[in-house]
């Protein structure tokens, strides 16, 4: 799966650490355990909200601290959507835009 986020970690794009989770089939790189927490969940609730098995990429725009809107592709569908996530990584709030 794509990110926008190409200099680090797939969720913050920080460049400070080296953490790998499979997500979707695919080794991903990610700063720390608690954002490949929050992309996983971000992943399971576009899945649910989409019926869609698999995404192609994800485009990310904001921060943890004022949430991120973002758009899922697969194919020629997209799906837009805005989340925030607690400090733990756990889902805050998922709204379908």
């Amino acid at each position: 799966m794509k990110t926008n986020n190409t200099e680090g970690c797939a969720l913050c794009n920080a460049t400070w650490g080296e953490y790998y989770r499979e997500i979707d089939g695919d080794n991903m790189l990610f700063c720390c355990n608690l954002c490949a927490d929050a992309f996983e969940g971000m992943v399971a609730k576009v899945k649910e909200n989409t019926g869609w098995e698999h995404i192609d990429s994800i485009e990310l725009h904001g921060n943890y601290s004022k949430g991120r809107n973002c758009v899922a592709r697969k194919g020629d569908e997209e799906f837009k959507y805005y989340f925030r996530t607690f400090s733990d990584g756990k889902m805050m709030t998922f709204e379908k835009r």
